[in-house]
Parts: structure tokens; sequence; C-alpha cells
């Protein structure tokens, strides 16, 4: 999609680009599809910070998302393609023939008015949901699940697809947009098409406030701080040539924090 830019009035607006929502038809969500969500602010059910530098932001409501797709075999029209605050792709309003409505991801050229479907045997065509068996190689592909009937776990973010590569025995290959090379269960479902919102990674911040819309509190380098504080902190004047760890002696920047080795076999090619 396209990008705003502002004309540099002040120090701020000289770098802010903003999405021109030119894609979106729809500005109010549907209220049976949203529920309340509580900020977290970082910290986990014991009240203790787990994520550092989140906290306050623009109220949200959550808009609840068909990653499964498992209404088959009945079309769809859509409605309505609209902003998600809580993701960086659009989503589009689907209402379906038995009068039923949901949202599913937004890709790129689902227009409002176009039918849809999931199933085995449906088209292969943009927004439609089949298992990877039935989808020709080299077909970009979204939302796809690594589990039967769990729901579609990986490429969900805007602009992103991943490629049908191939199918052996049980696995289909899948090239993911990491350009790892991924096994996957054929029996999988995912959804065809690339997703929407192709400009959200030339969107530029442009201003600490914006930060803070989004719930982004301030980051301080360890550099800046006391020895009490961070390893890397005190010195006479500006210091530099540590080994970057956390605030805790963990190293960062490159060290392998990955435990879970049993889904290595899945794996064919890594991103690095």
């Amino acid at each position: 999609m396209a990008v705003k830019k502002y004309k540099p009035t002040s120090p701020a607006l000289r770098q802010m680009t903003v999405s021109t929502f030119e894609d979106i038809t729809k500005t109010v969500p549907e209220k049976s599809l949203t529920v309340s969500s509580k900020r977290s602010g970082g910290r986990n059910s014991k009240g203790r910070i787990t994520t550092r530098w989140r906290g306050g932001g623009h109220k949200r409501k959550y808009r609840v998302i068909d990653f499964k797709r498992d209404k088959r075999d009945i079309p769809a029209k859509v409605s309505a393609i609209e902003y998600d605050p809580n993701r960086s792709s659009r989503i589009a309003l689907l209402n379906y023939a038995d009068g039923e409505k949901r949202y599913i991801l937004a890709p790129l050229e689902l227009k409002v008015g176009e039918a849809v479907a999931a199933g085995d045997n449906v088209d292969i065509k943009v927004g439609n949901a089949l298992p990877l068996k039935s989808i020709p190689l080299g077909t970009f592909v979204h939302n796809i699940e690594l589990k039967p009937e769990k729901g579609g776990q990986l490429v969900r973010s805007a602009g992103g697809y991943a490629q049908l590569l191939a199918k052996e025995g049980r696995y289909a290959h899948i090239k993911l947009p990491s350009s790892e090379v991924r096994l996957v269960l054929q029996v999988c479902y995912a959804s065809i098409g690339q997703l929407g919102n192709t400009g959200h990674e030339n969107i530029s911040i442009g201003k600490a406030g914006r930060s803070r819309w989004l719930g982004i509190r301030p980051r301080v380098r360890g550099v800046t701080m006391n020895p009490v504080d961070h390893p890397h902190g005190g010195g006479e004047g500006k210091s530099k040539g540590n080994h970057p760890v956390s605030p805790w002696g963990q190293p960062t920047k490159g060290y392998r924090t990955r435990r879970r080795t049993t889904t290595d076999k899945y794996i064919i090619s890594r991103r690095k």
C-alpha cells in the first residue's frame, strides 16, 4: 500500500511516514467479533516484568480472527477490508451463506464483493484455504498450519508469503519469508496469496510519542548506565569493547538460546 509523507514543518514530521489506508473500506469493527483485551504491561501472572519496555499505549479491542478456516465448503462474500490495531496486516470481514460472520487475514488483491471459501477441492484463488496436498507447486501461501486443525501459525504479518517448493511423502517443503525451508504435513491447511499492506515495512515512526501510542516505552542502552545497573555501565568517558550481555550477564547478539531441538528434523535449510 502507499505511504504518505509530510512537509517538514517540525523535526518530528521530517522523517515520519504513515500508511494512506486507501485499502480500508470500513472504519468501525464488527461488534460481535470484538472482545476486550487487558494490557499486561510486560508482566506475567505474578506481576513480574518478563518483557521490558512495554506499557501504556492506546486502548484496543481485540478482533477475533479465524485462523483455522474450519468452515469448509461454505461460500462467503467479502463485505469489508478493515484495520486491525493488533497486527500489521489488514483483515477482511466475511459474510457466509449461512449468515455467520468471521474475520480472516486479508491477502493482497482481495476485493470487497469477491467470493472465498475453504475446503479440499475449492479453486486455487486468492483468499481461499486448502490443504497443502491440494495446492500446486510454486504457489504463494500464508497462514500455514503446523498441526492439523490447530489453525495457522506461520506467515501472518503484513506483506508475508511462503512458497510451496515440493511434496514428498507425507510432507510438503515450504520456503518461509526468512528463507528457511521447512517440512509441514500435507494435510495442514494454508491460505492462497500474499498478505496485504506491503508498505508496512517502509513506515518510519518519526517521533517518540508515536511509539508510546503503540505501548512501546523508552529503551536505555547499557553503556549509559552505572556499573550497579548493567555490566556495560561505568568507565571514564564513553566506553565500549565489552562482550555484549544482558543486565543479568546472559550473552546477546547472536548467542543461541534455542532449546527445542526435537523439531530440528523438520528444518531442511536454516535461515542463517
